[in-house]
């Protein structure tokens, strides 16, 4: 009995010591099967929260169904938001080649992030410098270009210019208000969407700010959810009168990968949620830790708790590294190379486009030429698209997008399940003759339209 004890025991210790031993391999595999995992549920998701049916008919002038004739169908945008920021465009010193530029934009975006940080917005008091946003604008929408105003109220020195020093407490909250109603009535119709308050459970509040002006460290204080919340509440309200249109945000960080943040967070956001904030939904930063590869899991836990709590969810920042630095977080292993960042943002945007919640994803600088985090950008200094690019465009472009041919039946009638969007349908009549019509498939629309060929 005791040998046989000792045999079992030797077996048992042997087994637990592989594991133990190669825990990283073992590790790797059960990581990859939860990740493909995922990513299968997420695309399933795609197919069920992201397309429509749709049914067309055609009829001639007379009201005759057209049967038995080629139809084509070509997406031409999304409903949803894929965005970057547009400093580049902005930014006056920076002029090399801006059509290229705008080229691998829109090839890629229908979303423009414009900054509106205060202390560079408005450095000298009284001179805010909107001009420098109009021809960027008007480019915006002539390509259908979706445009976002980033951040209105900031509690750090990006976000309190050094001549509100001059004025006491309640006199600079007074200056932010007319700030606040100012930007947002100025550009109303232009930009409709804005970041109204940044980093809010991470920073300071605005009255502490006022009260440790001259700090540079104003990021990791634990101000009351009470306090915060009264800023936060007033600049939302004070948004909302400007423009009760607007879709009005927040905008958070490290809620992915710090559980005490996502539910310092959570905690914000009820208590607006009790006070009947007029907050349209939550900004949600995807690139802090800067190094970390976020585990896959943390990130649907996080989509699932702001979402349940009723809120459309945008990620405002997300900005992944070909940096050669080494990869953080615990996931995964290796260094950030232009392949492991091409790799990261296809399974994001694949988790995050197969989450119902999330309605945009924002892509937080474009070009190696003028970026945040070195290694960040989706375009090298010479504009040439980066594996990122081409990643992302792939999904965009081709894998999300609903383009086919068809014939119309003998009710002149074509069905289609569609990705939800703009679409260009092209009819070709016996005689040979093309006709051009524009569709939209939405996800609350009946998407069924009568056409008529008039010649």
């Amino acid at each position: 009995m005791k040998t046989f004890q000792k045999q079992s025991l030797a077996i048992l210790f042997a087994v637990l010591g592989t594991f133990y031993f190669s825990g990283t391999t073992a590790q790797t595999v059960s990581k990859s099967e939860t990740e493909q995992q995922m990513l299968k549920k997420a695309d399933e998701n795609i197919e069920k929260f992201r397309k429509g049916n749709a049914e067309i008919q055609f009829k001639d002038k007379d009201g005759r169904p057209i049967q038995n004739v080629k139809v084509e169908l070509v997406q031409k945008s999304h409903d949803f938001l894929f965005g970057c920021i547009i400093f580049d465009l902005v930014n006056d010193k920076n002029t090399y080649q801006p059509e290229l530029f705008k080229e691998r934009f829109k090839k890629l975006f229908n979303l423009a992030v414009f900054p509106f940080y205060w202390s560079a917005y408005e450095n000298q008091q009284g001179k805010p410098q909107w001009t420098k946003m109009t021809s960027t604008l008007e480019w915006c929408k002539l390509n259908g270009i979706t445009t976002k105003g980033h951040p209105l109220v900031w509690a750090c020195h990006s976000g309190a210019p050094k001549w509100l020093k001059d004025y006491d407490a309640d006199a600079a909250t007074d200056l932010l208000k007319a700030r606040v109603i100012n930007t947002v009535a100025g550009f109303k119709g232009q930009i409709n969407l804005w970041d109204v308050v940044n980093e809010p459970v991470n920073v300071r509040s605005w009255n502490n700010k006022l009260k440790n002006f001259d700090s540079e460290n104003d990021w990791d204080v634990q101000d009351s959810i009470s306090e915060i919340a009264d800023y936060v509440e007033k600049s939302l309200r004070w948004a909302h009168s400007a423009n009760p249109e607007a879709t009005l945000l927040i905008n958070e960080y490290n809620s992915i990968p710090k559980v005490s943040v996502r539910s310092r967070y959570a905690r914000l956001l009820k208590e607006l949620q009790k006070r009947n904030a007029p907050l349209s939904g939550i900004g949600i930063q995807a690139h802090e830790p800067r190094e970390a590869w976020f585990s896959p899991e943390d990130l649907w836990k996080t989509y699932d708790l702001y979402y349940g709590m009723g809120f459309p969810i945008h990620i405002t920042e997300l900005m992944p590294q070909s940096s050669g630095k080494e990869i953080t977080g615990g996931w995964r292993v290796g260094k950030w190379t232009e392949e492991a960042q091409a790799e990261f943002a296809d399974q994001f945007f694949r988790l995050s486009f197969g989450h119902p919640g999330v309605v945009s994803i924002n892509w937080w600088g474009m070009s190696e030429r003028n970026i945040w985090l070195e290694g960040g950008g989706l375009i090298d200094k010479e504009y040439n698209p980066k594996p990122v690019y081409k990643a992302l465009d792939k999904l965009i472009n081709e894998t999300w997008k609903t383009n086919m041919t068809s014939q119309t039946w003998k009710e002149g009638k074509i069905q289609f399940n569609g990705f939800f969007g703009n679409y260009d349908i092209e009819l070709v009549t016996s005689d040979g003759k093309v006709h051009v019509f524009q569709f939209h498939v939405g996800k609350d629309e009946t998407n069924s339209k009568v056409f008529t060929v008039t010649d």
